[in-house]
């Protein structure tokens, strides 16, 4: 997808498939809402709900042209799987935060997962949202940070400082648990033991990720949260994923 659209991206997306992966596939219900907070990781979202039949093989040829449904950042009402538009940092924790309301109010079993980027973390409305979510005991919001350490300009740390540390969390109020964000079956437990917790506390999965995950030339690599690829590249990585999986 990328390579034919010559768009960056990739590697925010690849940090987060396997999250992806374990929720929306995994163990999003029918009543269940999904929210890709990080919107730049769009490609991941679509190939999920490719997966899962809601967008055809003909409309993903579509990805970043013009006029197509699949842009750059998730765009709203086309697809059932993508109920809002995000990709502008800080707003799915809370659109995910009233949505978990409106579920507890109307008693139907409903969860919100919102998963959104470590450097959304730095957002005034990330904190605004979970302050919001400890007072009304929204203990069917499930919010997973996509923790890969780099940020659009630089490394978490350099920026607004680690924001994404659990003891902050805690000290506001959420039930909080640290993953390996690649391992889909440690997501998985985490979120049944979430849903079995007897406490009225919302959620939060700090998912430990690596950006690029899978190719090497992109791991760690903050230019890879914005380049495409050339042909040389796009040829290394399908060699890469053809040793791997083969």
């Amino acid at each position: 997808m990328h390579f034919k659209a010559n768009a960056g991206h990739i590697g925010c997306s690849l940090s987060c498939i396997d999250i992806l992966i374990a929720v929306l596939i995994g163990r999003k219900g029918e009543k269940d809402t999904f929210l890709l907070s990080k919107g730049h990781a769009a490609s991941a979202l679509y190939a999920s709900l490719n997966h899962l039949g809601e967008i055809s093989d003909e409309e993903m040829e579509t990805f970043y042209k013009n006029g197509t449904a699949l842009s750059a950042h998730p765009a709203p009402l086309k697809y059932k799987g993508i109920p809002f538009a995000t990709g502008s940092l800080g707003h799915g924790f809370p659109i995910g935060a009233g949505i978990a309301l409106s579920s507890m109010l109307l008693n139907d079993g409903g969860y919100a997962y919102v998963l959104m980027s470590d450097g959304e973390t730095n957002e005034g409305t990330t904190w605004e949202a979970a302050h919001f979510a400890v007072k009304h005991q929204l203990n069917n919001l499930i919010v997973i940070v996509d923790n890969n350490g780099l940020q659009g300009f630089g490394e978490l740390n350099e920026v607004m400082g680690n924001t994404t540390e659990v003891a902050k969390w805690q000290a506001i109020g959420f039930e909080t648990v640290v993953a390996d964000g690649h391992n889909i079956a440690e997501i998985q437990s985490t979120i049944d033991a979430f849903k079995k917790s007897a406490n009225r506390k919302p959620k939060v999965l700090v998912a430990k990720t690596v950006k690029g995950k899978g190719i090497s030339f992109m791991e760690n690599k903050l230019e890879w949260h914005y380049l495409p690829m050339s042909d040389k590249l796009h040829q290394q990585a399908l060699d890469e994923i053809t040793e791997k999986y083969s």
